[in-house]
């Protein structure tokens, strides 16, 4: 086992921890289970996709702590430093049930039982996160995510928990009575003497503690590393980028959402390893007048309001992104970095024109997204170099955006395919556009051929036939688990059809949306 060259600290429910001796590279998940006996947090995928392992971290805000759940079984030792780990041990307190843990029991929420302290623990950090907001919540039915996104009205309990239990999966309940549950315990949060625990009791004690850590953490960090390793845990972007250029082939981790994977699946070892989790100038977001300027760093979660905001077609897919515990954990860096065929953001990204900030050394240069991606896995990324930030085009003028994300299920899944689509039609001609697809080759790439058999000629059906035509020259797309070949190419060539379809009668979306039948 490799020895971490810096202590890794933090709080286990109350009690302050100081991992001097333990691999990095180790889930928190193992160490929960493994290190320090807390088998309530379950190994159900390792994958971050069933949400049995879930936890909640809390760290420091403006107003307080902020709390979020995660996928114990693909967060990394280092990304627990300076935040307290809530585990479903620490929510009983004095032999009586929490009110997330009651809830389940008065409405026979758990069955066979495997599954439910991740859904306690995912429903704890709702009502922790997101307090109750009005609306009656009567309804089962989820409501759309872009009326959902549009609506002036507060959303209502049921779609918060919808949104919330996404990420869980079980076999046994059909979620209803877990539903209910979750129901009944923000129901009970509007009680202001309902809503305090032992949590809220000592907040200010917890805060006080992480702040300590940070501070402890900082003068520590004055000392330098051991010559034959990097920093695990840098503080600012200079740092970060002198232990690169000392360690080239250090692996950088964000949010590890992917590159836990390595770990936990490939049965790989990460190392050395460089956190990039405690850079601050990767955790920020700014604006000029033209663009959006987002750390690396940003998770999902951070990000999602900004470019809601802008493109709330780019925030309903970000709503698809995984799971809530895969969007607060998972940054933006990381979902190019990875270099993945079927990320999602890398499409919409690239359509729009956005570009990458990279930092080698003193040396940053500004690249286009879409020169990033050399072929599968493969990037333009030089030695040493890292991403710093994500420039994105603010929205343009009579610009038309859609984006499709297409998939087994609705929730928490990989792409089969994902297109994007970003136009400007003018006097019935299209004058610009954008056509990028992932999961057709072995790169996020754009259709070139499809883009000149539409660009300067009429929005017509005519042009989109040719354009549909144009797109088996674009891509030779694979067949593996998600889908076939013949199926990626005839759902890229309705995806087309449908973007046409919505551009030009906007009032058939709904019904469009169920003949096509691609979602």
């Amino acid at each position: 086992m490799e020895k971490s060259h810096q202590t890794i600290e933090f709080l286990l429910n109350n009690q302050r921890v100081e991992l001097c001796d333990t691999d990095p590279s180790t889930t928190l998940l193992s160490y929960l289970r493994g290190l320090v006996d807390k088998k309530g947090t379950k190994e159900g995928c390792a994958s971050g996709d069933c949400g049995a392992c879930t936890v909640v971290l809390a760290e420091p805000d403006s107003s307080g702590l902020k709390y979020v759940a995660v996928n114990a079984c693909i967060a990394l030792l280092p990304a627990v430093h300076g935040k307290q780990v809530i585990t479903i041990e620490a929510l009983r307190e004095k032999g009586k049930l929490h009110a997330a843990q009651q809830a389940m029991v008065d409405n026979h929420g758990s069955q066979c039982g495997f599954c439910t302290p991740g859904f306690v623990m995912s429903l704890f950090a709702l009502g922790k996160s997101y307090p109750p907001l009005s609306g009656d919540g009567n309804s089962l039915e989820p409501i759309n995510s872009l009326e959902r996104i549009n609506s002036p009205e507060p959303i209502n309990n049921r779609e918060k928990i919808l949104e919330a239990l996404s990420g869980n999966l079980c076999r046994c309940t059909g979620y209803r009575s877990i539903v209910d549950a979750s129901e009944q315990y923000l129901t009970g949060l509007k009680d202001q003497n309902k809503a305090l625990d032992q949590f809220d009791l000592v907040q200010n004690e917890t805060r006080d503690k992480l702040i300590t850590i940070r501070e402890l953490h900082l003068d520590r960090n004055s000392t330098k590393s051991l010559p034959h390793q990097p920093k695990l845990l840098p503080t600012s972007i200079d740092q970060l980028a002198d232990q690169m250029m000392a360690h080239p082939d250090a692996v950088l981790l964000s949010g590890g959402t992917d590159l836990a994977l390595l770990l936990t699946q490939n049965l790989q070892h990460l190392s050395p390893l460089i956190y990039l989790g405690k850079v601050a100038e990767l955790k920020e977001m700014s604006e000029s007048e033209t663009t959006f300027i987002i750390g690396a760093g940003v998770t999902y979660s951070e990000c999602f309001t900004q470019i809601n905001l802008a493109y709330p077609e780019w925030g309903e897919m970000i709503l698809r992104l995984g799971s809530l515990q895969v969007r607060n954990h998972g940054t933006i860096g990381g979902n190019i970095g990875n270099a993945s065929p079927i990320g999602d953001m890398p499409p919409v990204l690239i359509a729009l024109g956005s570009k990458i900030e990279m930092r080698q050394g003193t040396q940053e240069r500004l690249m286009l997204v879409e020169d990033y991606f050399v072929d599968y896995k493969v990037t333009s990324q030089k030695k040493s170099e890292f991403i710093k930030s994500i420039h994105i085009p603010k929205p343009r003028t009579n610009f038309h955006l859609k984006i499709y994300k297409v998939s087994k299920r609705f929730d928490d899944d990989i792409s089969a395919v994902l297109a994007v689509f970003y136009l400007r039609i003018e006097k019935g001609r299209v004058s610009e556009i954008a056509v990028v697809m992932g999961g057709m080759a072995a790169i996020p790439k754009r259709a070139i051929c499809c883009e000149a058999a539409l660009l300067g000629k009429t929005w017509s059906q005519d042009t989109i036939d040719n354009a549909k035509a144009a797109l088996s020259e674009d891509y030779q797309p694979l067949s593996d688990m998600r889908a076939s070949a013949e199926y990626r190419m005839g759902l890229a060539k309705n995806l087309l059809q449908k973007c046409f379809i919505e551009i030009s009668q906007p009032e058939l979306k709904l019904h469009v949306l169920n003949e096509v039948g691609v979602v």
